[in-house]
């Protein structure tokens, strides 16, 4: 930011700087040369011409320097087969006149005819009444005192841009460092917090940080969260593994009959543990990615195409809006979806309906209806069904942990599932409700 200010200040005065230089330089040139041509004008408009030709003027011109021989400031009227009339301040010097140009307006020009003293010269042509000559009428200063104007104007702007350039970067490091001083207060609270072991920024900060400060507490209790649960999944993972081993520990010690057939029990039991938890594992890794975005049409649609492999005498109908859209990932879409709708085949009829946007659905939700034609589940036994392990019905092969899988995964992306009666085939109704994608901008 200090860079750019001072860049910026350094072209605005350097490109202000040579404008009004330019500016005042050419005022006060024009200044002199207006003077100098108010007396070329006098000049003209009082000069006759004699009886042998000879030029003279009707009276003098006012300025006393015109009689001072070196004094800066001359005259000169010269005419082809005449001799020069010049100024007395010229003394023993003339003007280098040309003849071979007709000047009918004045012309202004420098030169550097005398040794060390550069001139202005305003020049122009007339010819007087009575005479046929062509007389050219010149007046010449010393841009010395010119010179010395500008030297002085020059030295103003220099000092009063360097002045003015100093205070502008002055008060542009002073601005940065107030400006950017709460910024600091939020580095030495992060710091506090971090030697502190707290979780929140607590202590005042000024207006123009609160946002930052809201986001960054916002932040933390994300990754509070997060490790929270990650505690709580490696403590129920443990939990569920410390029987299973310690069966199996037993075992090996009492040197069982049955240990081969305790071993593939148990590790089965400790398998599903294990898969249930990678599986909520990987759905809150791609959760934290950012926002998902999944159309649930393809995904029913993946499903069906494997479920009726399994069960090629299932009917499954599809309904709603196809073109509906979830922020969940894919894979936990495909996962969810493949355990209910399983379930509606293996536990049915033979008839599975899902519809897809149900009229339950609302402008930051949409539901997905999984209905099934079998016996239904009772009301006082749904919410068990949610329960790790739970199975109502043991005669077919299952280990009571798809539900669980679908609820930990569903409740991750603020989704949730619910269970009822379905109305139209009076089996199993199941509602899963996951927030809708954003749309794109």
């Amino acid at each position: 930011m200090l860079y750019i200010a001072f860049a910026w200040i350094l072209v605005l005065l350097l490109g202000g700087g040579i404008a009004l230089d330019q500016t005042l330089t050419g005022l006060v040139t024009r200044n002199f040369d207006e003077q100098l041509g108010t007396t070329l004008t006098a000049m003209v408009t009082s000069a006759e011409v004699g009886p042998e030709g000879e030029i003279y003027f009707s009276r003098e011109l006012g300025d006393q320097r015109f009689l001072e021989p070196g004094s800066g400031l001359y005259w000169q009227i010269s005419g082809p087969g005449h001799d020069d009339f010049p100024s007395r301040s010229l003394w023993d010097r003339t003007l280098k006149l040309r003849h071979d140009h007709f000047d009918d307006k004045p012309h202004i020009y420098d030169s550097r005819e005398f040794p060390g003293e550069p001139l202005r010269v305003i020049e122009r042509s007339a010819i007087l009444p009575g005479s046929s000559t062509t007389w050219q009428f010149a007046v010449a200063a010393s841009r010395s005192e010119l010179d010395a104007q500008l030297r002085r104007i020059r030295a103003i702007l220099l000092w009063s841009f360097a002045a003015l350039g100093l205070g502008l970067i002055v008060m542009a490091i002073v601005q940065t460092y107030y400006g950017l001083g709460p910024l600091q207060r939020v580095r030495q609270a992060i710091a506090r917090l971090r030697e502190d072991g707290g979780s929140r920024l607590t202590e005042p900060l000024p207006f123009e940080v609160q946002p930052l400060v809201v986001e960054l507490n916002a932040l933390l209790a994300h990754s509070d969260r997060q490790a929270q649960e990650a505690r709580t999944h490696a403590g129920n993972l443990a939990h569920a593994l410390k029987t299973p081993l310690t069966v199996l520990t037993n075992a090996a010690t009492a040197e069982a009959g049955d240990l081969a057939e305790t071993v593939r029990r148990e590790t089965a039991v400790m398998r599903r543990q294990v898969d249930h938890h990678l599986a909520r594992a990987r759905a809150v890794g791609r959760r934290a990615i950012g926002l998902s975005r999944t159309t649930v049409s393809d995904s029913v649609e993946a499903v069906l195409r494997a479920v009726e492999r399994l069960y090629p005498a299932l009917r499954c109908d599809l309904d709603g809006n196809r073109d509906a859209q979830v922020a969940i990932e894919r894979q936990d879409l495909d996962e969810v979806l493949g355990n209910l709708i399983e379930n509606a085949a293996k536990y049915g009829g033979g008839s599975v309906f899902i519809t897809i946007d149900a009229p339950s659905s609302d402008a930051l939700h949409c539901d997905i209806w999984i209905e099934d034609d079998g016996t239904g589940v009772p009301a006082a036994a749904r919410d068990t069904l949610f329960t790790r392990g739970a199975r109502l019905d043991t005669t077919k092969p299952g280990t009571g942990l798809g539900l669980a899988i679908v609820r930990d995964v569903v409740e991750l992306y603020g989704g949730s599932i619910s269970l009822g009666e379905s109305e139209d085939l009076g089996g199993l109704l199941v509602t899963l409700r996951l927030p809708r994608a954003r749309q794109a901008k």
